[in-house]
């Protein structure tokens, strides 16, 4: 769900016109509506070969067989003579139908269509239609082409042999794209849905979505001034994005939410799964983590697979991938895993079954920059390794060495930034790897610094975030940051010429929306000052703080405009007024009866 996976399919290699030639379908579904398919079948590479997929609602254009459009992959795919598919999905600029957001699956014995029986359908006509190929089909998507990817391989057509879903939206509430642990990513959300959920008036080439004038203002700013979300409804959406209605109108994890969460439908699934992710991915890491654990209990002996790269949103369909921002990986982690990971899967599973299957499990151990590969993921052998909030600023592994407490004031009208550059307009992608420096001089974030390592610590597996907090408000949200502090003698310097010494990059962090800390299905206000245990899951990690680095966690209660504000008052945060926001103290507790603390899992000694 972002314009980075669109820009990566419209900025990805071109087809040489004297390799391929272009075929254009409009493929009749069960209902008799016709999808846009575009299919691109080699010149060059006699014989029969397998056909490469992907379903988007970002365009399968450019349009008409003179112009040649591109596909994600590994380059390696053309040199095999590969057919490329390239479908618009129900709805979607040259296809027919209506479109819906995530559209919910069909109940078992209902009748109807859904996207998977579109999937079913076009691969139906496309293993009898297509010249040249071989009967396999596999699927392939970043982002919300991964969600169909995936959604694709529910009750699996016979010829579809393999399926990569890359970054898949898979769960609107819990930790993709729109909220995670229903904290509403205001500034995605509403620029994404200023373009995207805009309603089509029919057959498009291109979609204009509707012009937002900021007045050149920052995005903390613009949003600030903007209000409240009402204000921001009347005054922008207008009524123009019936979506963002449907978005302001379920703020709890109810039916419509659950109809459309993507792990619980992963189910009857009879062909092997590649699913892929980045450990920086600010929008669907979630996805691809959580998806893989869904297939591996759901779908008994099915080939499921995860890789999980040092990489931003999509920054794996394209680049070498050698660095990101201020961190060096001293490799081409990119090329390496479209070559040597996506390419083999495929060709395994839809040509030749001699080539290798990939390790279960291949993740990359950021810190110390390696790939490293599992037969399961979590890998076994965890140990739990519990740090908990000291007395002095400190973390200490010792629950009777706590003590006290500590306190900040979050004010909504001025809101705990998520990033130190107030000034950029739009949401980058490195902000998930960006120095804190700035956040720990600010009074509304605390942190927490760990002794300097004398040996290497290694975390992997998600980690388990245990506050006691109070607010003098009735609701609040919490924001944890995990910070690999690196030593103040560190000679190293990025690849933007940033000295790396002292510097707080950030490693894992997330948010929960206060009300919702013991159900996402009913919110519960908090009782003033009264100490209260707030529990929740950040994503996985797989990092190695080395020795002469400290582990440090930070703790602020806005995350702005990357998050809407809470009002910190117990009401409808979508409808509230301008009257509903007010200051709360909010205090984090760490004595021997409220220990506040995170729990990872601990790889080796």
């Amino acid at each position: 769900m972002s314009f980075l996976a669109l820009l990566l399919v419209v900025n990805s290699p071109r087809f040489p016109d004297q390799a391929y030639r272009k075929i254009e379908y409009r493929i009749p579904m069960r209902d008799g509506t016709k999808l846009y398919t575009a299919v691109y079948v080699p010149t060059a590479a006699p014989g029969r070969h397998p056909m490469l997929m992907e379903r988007t609602p970002y365009s399968a254009g450019p349009y008409n067989t003179t112009n040649m459009g591109g596909l994600l992959g590994s380059q390696k795919f053309r040199a095999a003579g590969y057919i490329y598919v390239q479908q618009d999905v129900r709805g979607q600029f040259m296809s027919e139908g209506t479109y819906v957001n995530v559209r919910p699956q069909l109940k078992p014995g209902e009748k109807g269509i859904d996207e998977s029986t579109d999937t079913y359908d076009t691969i139906d006509y496309l293993v009898k239609h297509v010249p040249q190929n071989n009967g396999n089909v596999g699927m392939i998507g970043i982002s919300y082409p991964g969600f169909y990817a995936a959604v694709g391989a529910i009750n699996t057509h016979p010829a579809l042999k393999a399926v990569s879903p890359q970054a898949p939206v898979s769960d609107w509430v819990i930790g993709d794209d729109v909220h995670h642990n229903l904290a509403f990513f205001l500034q995605d959300n509403f620029d994404f849905s200023a373009w995207f959920d805009v309603p089509r008036k029919g057959l498009e080439r291109d979609h204009k979505g509707i012009a937002v004038d900021k007045r050149g203002l920052s995005a903390y700013d613009f949003f600030l001034k903007a209000g409240t979300l009402a204000d921001l409804d009347k005054n922008y959406v207008r009524g123009r994005i019936p979506y963002w209605e449907e978005l302001m109108d379920h703020g709890t994890y109810d039916q419509y939410w659950k109809d459309r969460a993507l792990p619980p439908q992963l189910k009857n699934i009879k062909c092997a799964v590649l699913f892929t992710g980045g450990w920086f991915d600010a929008e669907d890491m979630w996805g691809a983590l959580h998806d893989y654990q869904a297939v591996k209990r759901q779908d008994k002996g099915t080939p499921d697979y995860l890789v999980m790269g040092p990489w931003f949103h999509g920054m794996w369909g394209d680049g070498p991938g050698n660095t990101f921002g201020d961190l060096n990986f001293g490799m081409p982690t990119a090329s390496w895993y479209r070559d040597n990971v996506e390419f083999p899967f495929f060709e395994k599973y839809l040509r030749n079954p001699s080539v290798p299957a990939p390790a279960t499990a291949t993740v990359f151990e950021t810190g110390v920059n390696k790939w490293r590969t599992f037969p399961q993921w979590p890998p076994t052998g965890l140990k739990p390794l519990r740090v908990y909030l000291g007395p002095t600023k400190n973390l200490v592994s010792d629950a009777s060495a706590t003590d006290g407490e500590d306190s900040y004031v979050n004010d909504p009208a001025q809101p705990t930034p998520y990033q130190g550059r107030r000034e950029a307009t739009e949401r980058g992608t490195e902000y998930m790897i960006d120095d804190q420096t700035w956040a720990e001089k600010r009074d509304d974030v605390l942190t927490y610094k760990g002794e300097v390592v004398e040996k290497p610590i290694t975390v992997a597996g998600s980690v388990d975030v245990d506050l006691w907090a109070s607010t003098t408000g009735t609701d609040g949200d919490f924001i944890v940051k995990v910070i690999d502090q690196w030593p103040s003698d560190a000679k190293e310097v990025s690849p933007r010429g940033v000295p790396m010494a002292n510097y707080e990059q950030f490693v894992r962090g997330d948010i929960m929306r206060g009300k919702f800390r013991n159900s996402l299905e009913k919110g519960e206000p908090f009782e003033p000052g009264k100490p209260t245990k707030i529990h929740f899951v950040l994503n996985d990690l797989f990092h190695t703080f080395k020795p002469g680095h400290r582990m440090m966690i930070q703790i602020q209660s806005s995350w702005f405009p990357l998050v809407d504000r809470n009002p910190n008052k117990f009401v409808d945060i979508y409808h509230a007024s301008a009257s509903d926001f007010q200051k709360a103290t909010i205090t984090i507790y760490h004595d021997p009866k409220h220990p506040s603390s995170l729990t990872f899992g601990q790889l080796g000694s």
